[in-house]
């Protein structure tokens, strides 16, 4: 490497009397032109209508656009009745469309949680991604009436409140309300109860999910639900997902592709 280079040019030493170091180095001349002031881009808030769109627009884009994703998965589960309770921690993997798998890292509680409501849980989320088709369940005019309630504050942001009732009484759906990002139009919080629940020892099932932007995408990093079962009685079960690695379908192809 040349000598004097910027990459070579390593701070100098200097020991004072009273036994602190200094750091020098050889820096350049201070460059007093004027930088151009650039403001920063500030998109404008939406109209509820047009934030509606441009959520429904984002769906479609993330839909075609995600390849696969990896993320850390902890679920924590209780049975209040019953003093009992569990938290699984794994590794969760999808790739479009329809596998998504999942990884033991650890457990720690009670064996008849992790049996009965946390593998029964994970069972269900890969059946319905395997089973179901995403246009019957999607937040869509066609299966859903909005009412709109205004704006809020949410996670320091200003968000549009929709009021949401579904058109049919179909697994999937629920009735609630969706909290969309004034600024961009992506999912921030949805909340409501399921209008039918997933199965016959579920009675009912009401949820709080959040989302965040990662990237281009949007996921959920956490969802609390309350559920009331034939066979156990109330659980209640909290999932975080965290450390999301997206991967764009344009970055798969690219990867497969042979180099020349």
């Amino acid at each position: 490497m040349a000598a004097g280079s910027a990459a070579d040019k390593a701070a100098t030493v200097s020991p004072w009397a009273d036994g602190v170091l200094s750091f020098s180095a050889d820096l350049p001349a201070a460059d007093h032109t004027p930088l151009p002031l650039v403001a920063p881009v500030v998109l404008p808030r939406m109209a509820p209508e047009l934030a509606l769109q441009a959520y429904r627009g984002r769906s479609v884009l993330q839909a075609a656009n995600l390849a696969s994703y990896s993320a850390t998965t902890v679920i924590h589960a209780q049975l209040p009745d019953s003093s009992q309770s569990g938290e699984y921690e794994l590794q969760t993997r999808y790739s479009s469309p329809r596998a998504l798998t999942f990884k033991a890292l650890r457990f720690t509680g009670d064996a008849f949680v992790k049996t009965n409501v946390i593998v029964r849980l994970l069972q269900s989320e890969v059946d319905h991604l395997q089973k179901d088709d995403p246009a019957l369940t999607a937040i869509t005019p066609a299966n859903y009436k909005f009412s709109y309630k205004g704006t809020n504050q949410m996670q320091g942001r200003l968000v549009h409140v929709y009021q949401l009732k579904p058109r049919k009484k179909r697994a999937g759906l629920f009735k609630g309300r969706i909290y969309l990002d004034a600024y961009s139009g992506s999912m921030v919080r949805a909340e409501g109860r399921l209008v039918k629940p997933p199965s016959f020892f579920v009675k009912k099932i009401e949820f709080v999910q959040d989302f965040a932007d990662i990237d281009a995408f949007t996921f959920p990093v956490h969802i609390h639900s309350e559920a009331q079962t034939r066979l156990v009685g109330r659980a209640v079960v909290d999932i975080y997902d965290a450390d999301y690695q997206p991967v764009a379908a344009t970055a798969a192809t690219s990867q497969r592709s042979p180099t020349i």
